[in-house]
């Protein structure tokens, strides 16, 4: 069982179909099954802005933030690196939360010439793999 927790701004029309399509098959992809939580939030500039300077130091807005909530390891991930935290005792993976600026989803979406929903998409499958301690290199 997957329990896809999503938010939004409501000034943001946004596709939840797909963000729960996107996110289980990033769980797949990534063999993780069980019962899982995670939570997608969408949101303005102003807020992204606020968090990327309280917990990076960055003083502008970003499209994408990631918070994990859980050791990742006291599942069935023994792939993925610890990270810390303890397992609830429910038996739930409590992965985090994605956080997603719309507009600069929106401007990145204008600029590679694609539908924010398809940006919407690599942006929860990035965030996801972020939650999983799966960190991209700069090339």
């Amino acid at each position: 069982m997957i329990n896809i927790i999503i938010s939004s701004d409501p000034r943001y029309i946004i596709n939840r179909t797909l963000i729960r399509t996107a996110v289980m098959e990033a769980l797949q992809r990534n063999k993780v099954f069980g019962k899982v939580e995670i939570g997608v939030n969408i949101i303005g500039d102003r807020k992204m802005h606020e968090l990327n300077r309280k917990y990076r130091g960055i003083d502008s807005t970003t499209d994408i933030l990631s918070f994990a909530l859980e050791d990742s390891t006291q599942s069935n991930l023994q792939h993925i690196p610890r990270v810390g935290f303890v397992a609830a005792p429910d038996n739930w993976l409590r992965l985090g939360d994605i956080v997603i600026s719309y507009p600069q989803a929106l401007e990145d979406a204008s600029f590679e010439g694609i539908s924010v929903d398809e940006e919407l998409r690599t942006l929860v499958e990035h965030g996801i793999n972020h939650l999983l301690g799966i960190n991209h290199t700069l090339d």
